[in-house]
């Protein structure tokens, strides 16, 4: 029978556990710091910076100038629980189960080649940046995307008319997010964007199978004690839908067991100017970022088209 209660113990431990950490990545997830930057990565010259989101919170990044200015300029938004980097993902406690690591900068530096000015930035409750919390995933960090945007126009190696922007996961639902709030946009592309409720329920099944439910209701009171909202609430495909003419790009990878290509092609079809998406085979969610990484001449091509290379 004391066998009985403690395995009963631990099981009980195991689920708050869980519970907890799941909770906490979505209310105040842990800091990746940066762990290179893009002279020593890479051998590009940049600024640090610091500007203030639309609401008012300072945000930290880097700019990254084009060979020859003024320029067009492609603002990048990273996913969570990442910074401006990516992610290591080497991190148990800080990191989402199952992630593998993304280095962004590869991306940034094709970007630069092209001559684009780039600014890579991270969002508020992650890097360097201020804390808000809870994370919203894009919902109200379409203010810190508002606030880069305002801050590239400031500055007169950018081309005001020329401004691009691409995010990752939750940097792409920031974008989609961010859409019908900006007139300075000129191109969009949201790399593997989701529902937090589809996210969520297709997260959990594949880690948990027929816990799922249990995990997720319990997750979700916590999340919104926080002052979080209902994570039904969070749907891209409706603000997409706000987007006007902004030519959008969407990426979603075919073997993403967390996201889903219906959920992404739903964004599609709500957006009023999407162009052709792009459906890479791959094995894993983390394999549609690396796609961008790795083979960034079909989004390269996208940005020349529309921010007139």
């Amino acid at each position: 029978m004391n066998i009985l209660i403690w395995l009963i113990v631990i099981v009980l431990l195991l689920y708050a556990f869980v519970v907890v950490n799941s909770a906490r990545l979505l209310i105040k997830p842990k800091r990746q710091q940066l762990w290179t930057n893009p002279k020593q990565e890479l051998g590009l010259g940049y600024e640090d910076i610091e500007f203030p989101a639309q609401d008012g919170i300072m945000l930290s990044g880097w700019f990254i100038p084009a060979m020859q200015m003024p320029a067009a300029t492609v603002i990048m938004v990273h996913g969570w629980p990442w910074n401006r980097i990516g992610t290591k993902a080497n991190d148990f406690l800080g990191d989402l189960p199952g992630s593998k690591a993304i280095n962004l900068l590869p991306f940034a530096k094709a970007l630069r080649d092209r001559n684009y000015n780039v600014l890579m930035f991270d969002l508020r409750n992650h890097g360097h940046s201020s804390a808000k919390i809870p994370l919203t995933s894009g919902w109200l960090e379409k203010r810190d995307l508002l606030g880069a945007i305002c801050y590239a126009k400031s500055r007169n190696e950018v081309d005001p008319n020329r401004i691009g922007t691409i995010g990752f996961s939750m940097g792409g639902n920031t974008v989609v997010f961010t859409l019908p709030h900006s007139t300075d946009i000129k191109a969009a592309v949201a790399v593997q964007p989701n529902t937090s409720a589809v996210f969520g329920q297709r997260y959990r099944a594949d880690k948990f199978g027929p816990l799922a439910q249990l995990f997720g209701s319990s997750v979700e009171i916590l999340y919104r004690l926080s002052g979080g909202p209902s994570t039904a609430f969070i749907e891209p495909a409706h603000e997409a839908a706000g987007s006007r003419d902004i030519p959008v790009l969407y990426v979603q990878g075919t073997g993403d067991k967390w996201g889903s290509v219906a959920d992404v092609a739903n964004m599609v079809a709500s957006t009023p100017n999407a162009v052709e998406p792009l459906y890479p085979e791959t094995d894993h969610r983390f394999g549609g970022y690396q796609y961008v990484i790795d083979q960034p001449d079909k989004v390269l091509a996208f940005f020349d088209q529309y921010l007139g290379k």
